[in-house]
């Protein structure tokens, strides 16, 4: 019955570790199947080496394993949040979640600093946002009482309350920087949120070697950051074949 699904996590996961996105165990990702309510996730502390996708865990939205001999990631409750909370403020768009401990994008995160949109390179992936921002969002840190709730579940609410806070719309924003911790993305299915994760580790080197080579570096005007989006992704795209 989940086959399919934890073949799709299973590949997720896989490339997590072909990009170079995480070491040893650390990062996770997940297929959502919205029609069922459950998604696939990478079971907790294996190494990717010796994952199978039969090794992938069903959980559905209230946080119960539903099929899987091992334990899920230690994440499953960010990933619970955020699945139900996206299904009702996207429908079914968000279909995978990854998290990875890539390490410019994990160094930005640990400096609680948005990433600012310094080249056309970050502004092909990142749109305009209503509120008139295009970094990348960083949540605030933790509070102590959230943390000592239910830190994962409350990593989850975290991101939510940053998008809701911030007036962010999450199909077209589909990466965050959670505070102190690391990056979250998703997108339409578990592969496109490894992609967003990759794009995010990118962006975020070129971001840190910009500000070593001019910390004073001013971000992109705001006429060149529409022009690169629209030319790949606005209604007169001419971007790709």
């Amino acid at each position: 019955m989940y086959k399919s699904l934890k073949e799709e996590a299973y590949e997720a996961n896989m490339e997590i570790k072909r990009r170079n996105l995480a070491i040893f165990t650390w990062g996770n990702s997940s297929a959502f199947d919205p029609d069922k309510g459950v998604f696939a996730i990478k079971p907790s502390g294996v190494e990717y080496d010796s994952l199978k996708p039969q090794s992938m865990v069903i959980v559905d939205l209230e946080g119960n394993i539903v099929e899987g001999k091992l334990k899920p990631s230690s994440d499953t409750k960010t990933h619970q949040v955020l699945y139900r909370e996206f299904s009702q403020l996207a429908g079914k768009s968000v279909r995978g979640i990854t998290h990875t401990h890539s390490t410019y994008a994990v160094a930005w995160a640990q400096a609680a600093r948005p990433v600012p949109v310094f080249g056309t390179t970050h502004a092909d992936h990142c749109f305009p946002q209503e509120n008139g921002t295009n970094e990348i969002p960083c949540t605030d840190f933790m509070n102590t009482e959230a943390v000592k709730n239910n830190y994962e579940l409350e990593t989850g609410n975290l991101i939510v309350e940053t998008f809701k806070k911030r007036n962010l719309n999450l199909v077209q924003q589909n990466m965050i920087l959670v505070a102190g911790h690391g990056p979250f993305t998703w997108g339409g299915s578990a592969a496109e949120s490894v992609y967003n994760s990759a794009i995010l580790e990118e962006i975020c080197k070129m971001a840190f070697l910009t500000l070593a080579i001019n910390p004073a570096a001013n971000p992109l005007p705001e006429h060149i950051i529409k022009k690169h989006w629209e030319r790949k992704h606005g209604q007169d795209a001419y971007y790709g074949q």
